[in-house]
């Protein structure tokens, strides 16, 4: 071999030798301690490189564990980094790397209570003396593939009041063809998992000239909580629980400004809890799910494809102040972030975000409402509520769809379909409701009117027009029903008004001009009105006195120009089975009545016309007697003009027996009244002619009366009566109702000819022997003790009666109702805790808004009921605890005590006595008018009396015979 040869392959054998002496083991070992003594003297915690290997063929480079931080704590660290340079970085100027893999990646990423971050403190870097320029290119890098495997990172942040923390122990990443100097995109993928379950996923292409992406992103299970104290300060609601899953396609691009764009955008969140700060519950949500949405940054727009949420349920309520605890939340937090707002860079207003949505499904919703403003809070149960939503629009460039359906409170319901408009606010809307409770207006009217509304349920089928609402103007057409209302006076504690059912047909109502109401329907309507001996009404004690807060009004109030009247229109009143108490108490004596059966109706009422409304009303006193009301009024001011006259026919003296003794000091033994009432109001001037006629008016006994007038009565009711037997008083009343100091004029005692007093009497056994020559005794009618039930033997004796009445045109009948304390006191103790229970039972469900019959009779107690009713029966009528010993008796017992006791204390009640008394005889006069045959004109009906039971137990009461 030639020398020079042998000499070149020595010298490139020795090339070769220092070369992999240098690549493998100085090269690695010098670049490890250069790494190492610039860790120590820039690093601020301690940091090591394990080893570093290179291949200096194939240029591969592995760096070994390397930690930064005190064992165990290390903040930066990893298992092994991978290069894979390429030969070609030496002659193109660009470090371009064919692999690159890192593995066991772990980070530490902290802020602390400052805001410092935990990095930005691992190294202390003095800063560069060489000028920067920003126009500089960046580095020349080239990565065909990149890898991250098998990552850790830990992130927590103490800035929060809670503090933040979060991990990630599987976190893969993969870039390919990524330079830094190209505008061609990098593909990349991102895999990344948490232990709480919680997995992002990310596939798309990455550029950084300029910095750009595009791809596919998703978040599965993410748990809220980790990640709520940032939204704490935006939203202050505590969050028990919620986990959130999205995914969708984007694109973003920053080379002019930001522009994000997203589609696909599909988002569940499933289930989510939040409570205030005070840990009351504010939402419970099952499932919120989006479908087929987009986000566009750049145009501000959100468009939703499909919403769809499941049963939320919600907490809201209004404080004493005044202030919806929502609302108070948000503003009080708004309040302290506010700022001034920035202007856009070309000064010109920021775009509103726009809101677009295809279809939204709310399902199974529920709301709990409260109102702390009234003096006993309101409380308002909504739900399950139902809602659709299509085509909504934020912008409100066209009108969206609703449909909404939802439960009020325990048995009410409220359904809306149609289309709203918001720019301009318009839209309309059927919409109706059933059987809303309408108790729930109790706490807001008590501050203003002594009434308890302890029963109502509001129907309707409305059709609203809305037109705008700055300011507020809508009209809406339709019917409205009320049933079962039941109000009570609270001064008196009695009934004040209610009805059956309040039908409003052919409603129009146009906010705020106008109220049109085709026709008022009222079944079985109740009333209590009363006059006071000063003129004034129950109508006006019922309102709240006010007077001493009139000097807390604001003196602006009044100013400016009066609003125009609300034009109101009521096409007529019809009245069905109504009934009333009617009493006036400005005559002397008082007149005390109550009226059934009444019918009738009101015509046309419209405050803007003033035109007179007629008024035609007729029903019945005590069944028999008639009562009518004619006449006219104008209803919207009634002191400018009235004309009505109210008649009374064929009233029974004896329900005002109570009365006649206080005032004249005696009892009505028989008798009845007619009664015309003319009220005339001409600009306030009241002129009223009040005549009463007394047919067959026999005093009782006398009575001992302070209040009792010091006349001779008898001798005056023997003057006044007629041939007839009639008295006709007239009481004229005059006087200013605006000032109510009227002077009474004198009665005026008509002259009556000639007196009858004499009343003739016939032997009952005599009658009896008219008809088929019977000699039965027909005077008296026996009962069972306590019944008013009429016995197969009185039913025929009471025939034979009738027949001979029927013969005897010019006789007249007169009842008189007994009863005998020793016999009926027993029963109708018995009876009238068999009512009691009902009345209570009664009581008890209507306070708990449940449906009732119209009348307590109609309800069935049982007995596991009675035990539980007693005893509040027994506190509220002995007034009285029971004795303490009987808490030493089993229930049975117990009730047996409290039972006896009860029955003992209404075994001798006259009140109790005196109804049984009349009972029996109005059972006579109905039997004798409905299976005798008899005209009701021929039967009196006399005081009640008190009588011996029979030798066969049974009670009689006595018939008395009279001529017309």
């Amino acid at each position: 071999m030639p020398k020079g040869l042998k000499r070149a392959l020595v010298g490139a054998m020795t090339a070769l030798v220092c070369y992999c002496l240098l690549g493998f083991l100085i090269l690695p070992g010098a670049a490890q301690r250069l790494v190492n003594q610039q860790l120590v003297q820039y690093a601020t915690v301690p940091a090591r490189l394990q080893r570093i290997e290179f291949n200096p063929f194939s240029l591969e480079v592995r760096l070994f564990d390397l930690r930064i931080g005190d064992q165990g704590e290390e903040q930066i660290g990893f298992e092994q980094l991978y290069l894979d340079l390429m030969w070609n970085s030496l002659w193109r100027r660009t470090l371009q790397i064919a692999d690159m893999e890192l593995s066991g990646l772990q980070t530490e990423v902290t802020f602390d209570k400052n805001g410092t971050l935990n990095l930005s403190q691992l190294f202390d870097i003095p800063p560069s003396d060489s000028p920067t320029d920003e126009d500089d290119e960046p580095f020349a890098l080239v990565i065909d593939r990149l890898r991250l495997k098998e990552g850790r990172v830990h992130f927590a942040d103490a800035r929060p009041d809670e503090q933040v923390d979060i991990r990630l122990d599987s976190l893969d990443f993969e870039l390919l063809n990524f330079a830094t100097r190209s505008d061609a995109a990098a593909d990349a993928t991102l895999v990344a998992a948490g232990p709480s379950g919680a997995r992002l996923e990310w596939k798309g292409r990455f550029s950084s000239a300029p910095i750009s992406s595009s791809g596919h992103l998703s978040i599965s299970d993410l748990a809220l909580r980790d990640v709520w104290a940032y939204a704490q300060d935006a939203v202050p609601l505590k969050l028990k629980q919620g986990r959130l899953s999205a995914a969708t396609d984007y694109q973003l691009d920053l080379a002019q400004g930001t522009e994000l764009q997203l589609n696909g955008l599909e988002a569940r969140l499933a289930p989510l809890e939040l409570d205030t700060l005070d840990d009351a519950p504010l939402i419970r949500l099952e499932t919120l799910e989006i479908d087929d949405s987009t986000l566009s940054l750049a145009e501000r727009k959100v468009t939703i494809g499909t919403l769809r949420s499941r049963k939320l349920e919600a907490w809201a309520s209004r404080h004493e102040n005044g202030e919806i605890d929502w609302l108070a939340m948000f503003a009080k937090q708004t309040g302290e972030d506010a700022s001034p707002s920035e202007p856009a860079s070309d000064g010109a207003p920021e775009q509103p975000w726009q809101v677009m949505v295809g279809t939204a499904q709310l399902r199974g919703y529920r709301a709990h409402l409260t109102d702390q403003v009234p003096a006993q809070p309101v409380t308002l149960e909504l739900g399950p509520l139902d809602l659709d939503v299509a085509n909504f629009d934020s912008q409100g460039n066209e009108p969206f769809d609703l449909r909404l359906d939802t439960g009020v409170g325990n048995r009410g319901s409220l359904s809306a379909v149609g289309q709203l408009h918001l720019s301009p606010a318009s839209g309309q809307l059927t919409i109706e409701t059933k059987d809303i409770d309408l108790r729930i207006a109790q706490a807001y009217l008590s501050p203003f009117l002594h009434l308890e509304l302890r029963s109502g349920l509001l129907s309707s089928q409305m059709e609203l027009t809305l037109a705008d609402i700055d300011p507020l103007t809508f009209r809406a057409d339709g019917a409205v029903d009320v049933t079962q209302l039941h109000t009570l006076d609270t001064i008196n504690n009695r009934d004040l008004l209610k009805w059956q059912r309040l039908h409003l047909d052919k409603l129009t109502y146009e906010h705020p001009k106008l109220l049109d109401i085709g026709a008022v329907e009222l079944t079985q309507p109740y009333a209590r009105f009363i006059i006071n001996p000063d003129l004034t009404t129950n109508i006006n004690d019922l309102l709240v006195d006010k007077s001493g807060s009139a000097s807390e009004t604001s003196p602006a109030q009044g100013a400016g120009q009066p609003e125009e009247a609300m034009a109101i229109r009521i096409g007529g009143i019809a009245i069905d089975d109504g009934s009333a108490n009617f009493s006036d108490l400005s005559l002397r004596p008082p007149f005390i009545t109550a009226v059934q059966e009444l019918n009738g109706s009101i015509g046309a009422l419209d405050n803007r016309a003033q035109q007179p409304a007629t008024v035609n009303v007729a029903g019945k006193v005590d069944r028999y007697a008639p009562v009518s009301i004619e006449g006219s009024l104008t209803p919207f001011d009634p002191l400018q003009s009235l004309d009505l006259a109210t008649r009374f026919r064929q009233v029974e003296l004896t329900t005002l027996s109570p009365y006649s003794g206080k005032f004249a000091g005696y009892r009505i033994r028989k008798g009845r009244m007619d009664l015309d009432l003319h009220y005339r109001i001409n600009q306030g001037q009241l002129n009223a002619q009040n005549k009463v006629v007394l047919q067959q008016l026999q005093l009782g006994e006398k009575v001992d009366s302070p209040q009792a007038v010091d006349l001779p009565i008898r001798l005056a009711v023997a003057l006044l009566k007629d041939s007839k037997g009639v008295i006709s008083l007239e009481l004229p009343v005059q006087g200013n109702l605006n000032n109510p100091e009227f002077d009474v004029m004198p009665i005026v005692w008509q002259t009556l000819r000639n007196l009858v007093t004499r009343a003739a009497k016939a032997p009952f056994r005599f009658l009896g022997g008219l008809v088929g020559g019977r000699q039965a005794d027909l005077d008296k009618v026996p009962f069972a003790p306590g019944s008013s039930e009429l016995t197969q033997a009185a039913r025929a004796n009471l025939d034979t009666l009738a027949q001979a009445l029927r013969e005897r045109p010019v006789l007249r009948l007169e009842i008189e109702g007994q009863g005998s304390p020793q016999a009926d006191g027993p029963h109708l103790a018995e009876q009238w805790l068999r009512r009691e229970y009902q009345q209570t039972l009664y009581n008890m469900r209507q306070r708990s808004g449940e449906t009732v019959p119209a009348d307590p009779s109609e309800l069935t107690v049982s007995e596991d009921d009675e035990p539980i009713l007693l005893e509040g029966i027994y506190r509220s009528r002995l007034k009285q605890q029971p004795p303490a010993q009987w808490a030493e008796l089993d229930e049975q017992a117990r009730s047996e005590r409290m039972r006896d006791a009860i029955l003992a204390s209404r075994a001798d009640s006259p009140a109790l006595l005196r109804r049984l008394s009349r009972e029996r005889a109005s059972a006579i006069k109905d039997y004798l008018v409905d299976q005798g045959g008899l005209a009701d004109a021929r039967l009196y009906l006399l005081d009640t009396g008190i009588t011996e039971p029979g030798e066969d137990g049974q009670v009689p009461t006595a018939l008395h015979l009279g001529a017309e």
